[in-house]
């Protein structure tokens, strides 16, 4: 029986894959912040599927929270098959109007704890030859986001860096796959700050995470390098930056983003 590991396990898109995971008869290790939501979704998870589920509390803006993950899972004996690197958030508004601990915290969590995690699970992939690594970008990754200029910033470091690492890790039998989702039915909006009356942070139009979380796998099991969530329009979207002007979309998306009065 295999298991994975999944950092932001509490909510939205990581919670998802927990539940997705569980009733494909995964065992699972659950990080995030809360532990009273992980220990909650745990027990239901073991209830309804019979599966092994690890808990682990730890905050990954940390510097020794990545490692304090590895450690604790290397002391209950486990091997970790997949590893999903889903924990992230953004932020919404002037880069220079948003306090300065928030953006740091922003890299810390979506980059340096990403890569953190990645290169000390990757090690045992490696040497096992066999495993998988999913980190969780976005179709920001895929251009200039003014108004979420370091959201975007770290998501295109991650489709970057998870694109090398799967033709680095090929003749290893490792796979490591760049997940991309648009605007999805989460906590995001909210959590980044975004006004209720912003065009997009409705539900209206948002990819469910469970579509997401299906399309994900189907592409892991095909080996692709990367995966755009949301259909035909997200894919648009991240192509149409290599037919124009970096200007002129750059205009364009802080036109879209723009917050009112500004």
């Amino acid at each position: 029986m295999q298991t994975a590991l999944i950092t932001g396990a509490s909510y939205g898109i990581g919670e998802t894959f927990a539940n997705e995971l569980a009733a494909r008869g995964m065992h699972l290790v659950l990080v995030a912040r809360s532990a009273d939501r992980l220990n909650a979704l745990a027990e239901t998870l073991r209830q309804q599927h019979q599966v092994q589920v690890e808990v682990i509390p730890q905050d990954l803006v940390q510097p020794d929270g990545p490692s304090k993950v590895y450690q604790a899972v290397k002391q209950q004996g486990l091997t970790i098959d997949l590893l999903i690197n889903n924990a992230g958030f953004g932020e919404y508004g002037k880069f220079s109007d948003r306090p300065r601990d928030r953006h740091l915290d922003m890299i810390r969590l979506n980059v340096l704890a990403l890569v953190d995690l990645t290169h000390q699970f990757l090690a045992d992939m490696q040497q096992r030859r066999s495993g998988s690594i999913v980190n969780v970008a976005s179709i920001a990754a895929f251009q200039p986001i003014p108004y979420m200029s370091v959201y975007a910033a770290t998501k295109a470091f991650v489709l970057s860096f998870s694109e090398a690492l799967w033709a680095e890790t090929q003749p290893y039998g490792v796979r490591v796959l760049a997940v991309c989702p648009g605007p999805t039915e989460t906590q995001f909006f909210k959590e980044a700050g975004f006004p209720q009356t912003f065009a997009g942070s409705t539900p209206q139009g948002m990819t469910q995470p469970e579509v997401v979380v299906r399309d994900t796998l189907k592409a892991l099991e095909k080996n692709s390098p990367t995966v755009v969530n949301g259909g035909l329009l997200n894919n648009l979207i991240v192509n149409l930056p290599r037919f124009l002007p970096r200007p002129a979309i750059v205009r364009a998306v802080a036109n879209q983003f723009r917050p009112s009065g500004q």
